[in-house]
């Protein structure tokens, strides 16, 4: 069966995932595209979106990133990925007519992007979910200390409240606005308890 290939995907992950945390997107990102394609009845390729979900992330986990500062600065961890995934989904035993349509939806699934199939706006859409929320803090407070753009709880707060003025309007499809509303809600209470707490003094 073509979804044998998973249980050993799901293993790669978990065993290159670095920090550990890192690994829980993955199987969260994933649950959340069967809640979407379920809400809105689409008819997508569960292999391909399942192969995206546990692969789009590799290249930002330590090992597979670079270490230096000013490289990270520059680096590109979607072409990564599709430079890595062609071996990793072959030794999984991925069905490799899929390939090129996995490879697709993960270079399409940032915010920032065009998706341009069933696959990638669900992704695509489940991963703006992920960046909402009390998932979307405690994601974003684990990378302090742990990357280079985070030194402060500043850093902190600042991007989250970045991931709450432009995100929520990106959303393509209305079962991810709905599944976001009280992810949006949670997240602005928490940026305003933040500031009620800490004001100017929050560093």
């Amino acid at each position: 069966m073509p979804e044998e290939f998973r249980p050993a995907l799901v293993a790669y992950l978990r065993e290159q995932a670095n920090p550990a945390h890192k690994y829980g997107h993955q199987p969260r990102l994933y649950a959340l595209t069967q809640q979407i394609v379920a809400a809105e009845q689409l008819v997508v390729d569960d292999d391909v979106l399942f192969a995206a979900a546990f692969l789009h992330d590799l290249g930002v986990f330590i090992g597979h990133r670079p270490e230096s500062p000013e490289q990270l600065k520059q680096w590109d961890h979607v072409a990564y990925v599709r430079e890595q995934a062609p071996r990793i989904l072959a030794d999984v035993g991925f069905p490799s007519e899929k390939l090129t349509a996995v490879i697709e939806v993960i270079e399409q699934h940032q915010p920032h992007d065009t998706p341009t199939s069933p696959e990638a706006i669900v992704l695509r859409d489940a991963d703006i979910l992920e960046q909402l929320g009390a998932i979307g803090v405690l994601r974003t407070a684990a990378k302090l200390g742990s990357d280079t753009r985070f030194h402060r709880f500043t850093d902190a707060s600042r991007s989250l409240q970045r991931v709450l003025d432009t995100l929520p309007q990106q959303i393509r499809l209305e079962a991810t606005r709905a599944l976001a509303a009280p992810r949006i809600a949670a997240l602005r209470s928490f940026l305003l308890a933040l500031d009620a707490e800490a004001g100017s003094h929050l560093e």
